[in-house]
């Protein structure tokens, strides 16, 4: 495994090569992992059918990635790191695009990321995974908090900010309606969990979503 950094503002990004391609004609696939997690030290099982490239990226303040002081997490935030490894990735790509697979934050992430880059997300697939419940679906008052500083991985602030991510459903559905109307696929969103949240619950009856195992949704955007 090699790791590549990617500067997103002033956070350097850990890029992990988890596997080559073993088809130069297939496309990358971006692994966005759960809250609290980071990038596993090998390509996951439920991924080696893909023939493309295999690469995982640390969110800030996870695995290898740099810890900002003081916090101030968003899911938007997030959404740029996976803008930045994007990127990176699709001069890589035989096609300039990659397919999105994100566990937990990761689903939520890789779903901002297909509707803010359509023309590039050759789909994204959605699986279960800490961080997936996201916060209220409402406005709320929220309570300040202050933590010590953290040296290491995940950072605690991440944990409390992004654990606690404000997700209306239609906000996140109009992620699927600008994915439909910028990608060359019919449906470009695969929700493969089992948990269905409120906001992915109004995602999955979106029209252009398929609700699919996760082999299927690999397969089809193979």
């Amino acid at each position: 495994m090699s790791v590549t950094s990617v500067r997103h503002n002033k956070i350097d990004l850990a890029l992990h090569q988890l596997r080559a391609a073993i088809d130069e004609t297939a496309r990358p696939l971006l692994l966005l992992h759960g809250l609290g997690e980071h990038t596993p030290a090998e390509a996951p099982a439920w991924v080696t059918s893909w023939q493309g490239a295999i690469v995982g990226l640390d969110f800030t303040g996870h695995g290898n990635s740099t810890i900002p002081s003081g916090g101030g997490y968003t899911a938007e935030l997030l959404l740029g790191d996976a803008d930045a490894a994007l990127a990176a990735l699709v001069e890589q790509s035989p096609d300039g695009m990659i397919t999105v697979f994100g566990r937990g934050l990761g689903a939520y992430i890789g779903l901002q990321l297909a509707g803010a880059r359509a023309s590039q997300v050759h789909g994204a697939i959605m699986l279960d995974g800490p961080g997936l419940a996201g916060g209220p679906t409402g406005p709320t008052s929220q309570s300040f908090f202050s933590l010590p500083p953290s040296n290491t991985t995940p950072d605690p602030y991440a944990l409390v900010e992004l654990g606690r991510d404000l997700r209306p459903p239609d906000y996140v559905r109009s992620f699927v309606q600008l994915a439909i109307a910028g990608s060359k696929l019919e449906e470009p969103v695969a929700v493969c969990t089992v948990f269905r949240p409120e906001w992915l619950a109004a995602v999955a009856d979106e029209h252009g979503v398929m609700d699919v195992p996760l082999a299927e949704a690999l397969e089809t955007f193979a």
